[in-house]
């Protein structure tokens, strides 16, 4: 997990997200008590048994009921793809509620 720690260092310092992408398991928070903003986003990518590779999105606020999406792409490089796309989107977080995501992958 030591590109996950790097992701980590990276987002501290303000770089993006998606070198990421590449983790089979992303853990994502975005913490500011502050702005009572508690959420929470996990990307999960897979194989199924007929070889699809399945990318499933599940966020919410910490403590409720989170919300899921799955997808099924074709090969690899088009779920790393979409991986990449979903995590540039978080991070564009400090924008639209206020606080960014952090990495929780150790």
């Amino acid at each position: 997990m030591r590109l996950a720690r790097r992701a980590a260092d990276a987002i501290l310092c303000g770089m993006s997200l998606t070198h990421l992408a590449e983790c089979p398991t992303i853990l994502l928070a975005a913490v500011n008590p502050d702005r009572n903003c508690d959420r929470r986003y996990r990307i999960e990518r897979s194989v199924d048994l007929f070889g699809h590779h399945i990318v499933e999105l599940c966020w919410g606020r910490a403590g409720c009921r989170e919300r899921r999406r799955c997808l099924s792409v074709p090969d690899e490089a088009r779920a790393v793809r979409l991986v990449r796309a979903v995590l540039a989107r978080r991070s564009t977080a400090p924008g639209r509620i206020g606080v960014a995501y952090r990495a929780l992958n150790s």
